[in-house]
């Protein structure tokens, strides 16, 4: 046994040794505002500290509705210092979805931004919010009901706080993005969430002197990988408040970006930009993508206009991450790559059994990354855990995939999204990816409708290419002529643009409820 006491490596902890280490280091910068290690330590400090005064206790939870801000992440990673867990809330998602959400996480405070203020006021004036909640106001006209936020802060004490974090303690809640289903809160723990900082570092190849760009919204999975390995790092995280194609370029000449997280339709605008080889992009070194499927001709375009390293991550934010690395680009486009360290992967027959080589079967995965479970979700919890003959509990993504004979994985389409027509199983993804070849479409999205013949048939939802506007039937003749005779589509509707969430996600079962009229 050993003499000395080895601290837990959770992200408080390592705020603080770079607070003590790194003090004169930029630790984030937006804009024109920079904070060092030091005072990013301290200011986090004050925010635990503050919240502890008010009335709040360690385990309890405090709901973030507010735009990419220094002062957001301050109470995203001040939380933690605390022993309280976090909520970032989507910033795009209804008031009905706040109210909802808040319910169900028993928030005891809100922090929102502007606008978002007199939402929140909306809500409690409307009785679907508890009265007594504690709400802090950054960038918004001061109210009696409103705490400015650095007014909050201006007395708080700057040193740690009295508490001391477990590892198994919560560490924040993520609300998933609802694409086939009701949102559910996403719990990771403080132990959970270090090791995403760690294993993600390793991965996407962070190191001390990574300046990263957050150009998602700071609720986003996506940015908390960013955030997390920076932080692991202690290198510099670079806010971009509002995201547009030109405005990640011009932070990318500013601030000498080496490295980020971006959803594909976040590249797919950049490459659009005009005169993109005239911009300096020498600084980047390694960007990770993920969110939705990447198309080998944005995949690409990337890597030949920024001549940087891209790395394609699939992952969910309940767990299981693969990547493709970048010495495997060329000869693995298609591919998502294979498990990170520490994660094991494999793919689960109809049968609930694992599937045989070559063959299609659910992505299950295996490791440290994992979440704790959905909150308040016993049954969804239990419905994405396949337990193996060992004992050991795997999580069940939804997705289907392939393994080649290399042991690289390609996503085939969503469970919930697979149609089954005739008794076969459809993937809409086979079938999407033809589509996208033909000169007229922009972007696509199959799903299932009724048919009285096979139960369900594909159709292809369609948003045309600028100036094209294709003849409906010519198109269904076209892919027809591409596919196999069960995946054959039974018509094509054009729309001007598809349903996504903020990460890109396409929301069929917004697309299912406009086009079949189903609840969404």
């Amino acid at each position: 046994m050993s003499a000395f006491t080895v601290p837990e490596p959770l992200i408080p902890e390592l705020i603080a040794q770079h607070g003590a280490w790194l003090a004169d280091k930029p630790a984030v910068i937006e804009g024109d505002r920079v904070l060092d290690w030091r005072r990013f330590d301290a200011a986090t400090n004050r925010v635990g500290n503050a919240l502890l005064a008010a009335g709040l206790a360690p385990g309890e939870r405090v709901a973030v509705l507010a735009g990419s801000s220094i002062e957001m992440l301050l109470v995203l990673f001040g939380c933690g210092k605390a022993g309280l867990s976090v909520v970032p809330l989507n910033i795009s998602i209804t008031d009905a979805a706040v109210a909802g959400m808040l319910d169900d996480c028993g928030a005891r405070a809100i922090v929102a931004s502007g606008a978002h203020c007199a939402r929140i006021d909306g809500l409690l004036a409307t009785g679907r919010l508890p009265a007594g909640l504690l709400r802090i106001a950054i960038a918004a006209p001061a109210t009696p009901a409103w705490r400015d936020f650095d007014a909050f802060l201006a007395g708080a004490d700057p040193t740690r706080p009295p508490v001391r974090v477990s590892g198994a303690g919560e560490c924040n809640i993520i609300y998933s993005s609802g694409t086939t289903a009701l949102p559910k809160g996403i719990v990771h723990s403080q132990r959970c969430r270090a090791y995403w900082g760690m294993d993600m570092a390793l991965a996407l190849r962070y190191h001390s002197g990574a300046v990263t760009l957050c150009s998602l919204g700071l609720f986003s999975n996506i940015t908390w990988v960013s955030m997390l390995a920076t932080l692991w790092v202690g290198g510099t995280l670079v806010i971009m408040p509002v995201f547009s194609a030109a405005g990640m370029v011009e932070h990318i000449e500013r601030y000498r970006v080496t490295h980020g997280s971006f959803a594909p339709v976040q590249l797919q605008r950049l490459l659009e930009l005009p005169q993109l080889a005239r911009r300096d992009f020498s600084s980047l070194q390694a960007i990770m993508c993920c969110g939705s499927p990447l198309t080998p001709a944005v995949k690409r375009g990337t890597r030949d206009a920024l001549g940087c390293e891209l790395i394609e991550l699939y992952g969910l934010t309940e767990g299981i991450i693969t990547t493709l690395a970048p010495e495997d680009f060329d000869r693995k486009l298609t591919s998502v790559g294979q498990p990170v360290p520490g994660q094991e992967l494999a793919l689960l027959g109809e049968d609930g059994r694992l599937a045989p080589p070559g063959a299609p079967g659910e992505i299950i995965g295996c490791g440290r990354m994992i979440m704790a479970g959905y909150l308040n979700r016993p049954e969804a919890t239990a419905e994405a855990t396949w337990t193996a003959p060992d004992g050991r509990r795997w999580l069940r993504t939804g997705d289907i995939g392939r393994l080649d004979a290399d042991g690289f994985l390609t996503i085939v389409d969503r469970r919930k999204d697979m149609i089954l027509s005739g008794g076969q199983n459809i993937y809409p993804a086979d079938i999407e990816v033809v589509l996208r070849e033909h000169a007229d479409v922009a972007d696509v999205a199959v799903i299932g409708v009724p048919s009285e013949q096979w139960g369900e048939t594909p159709l292809a939802v369609v948003v045309p290419r600028a100036g094209a506007r294709p003849e409906p039937a010519l198109l269904v003749a076209w892919t027809n002529a591409r596919v196999g005779r069960q995946q054959r589509i039974s018509g094509v509707v054009l729309h001007d643009e598809l349903p996504r969430n903020p990460n890109g996600k396409v929301l069929k079962r917004e697309l299912r409820a406009r086009l079949l009229g189903k609840p969404a």
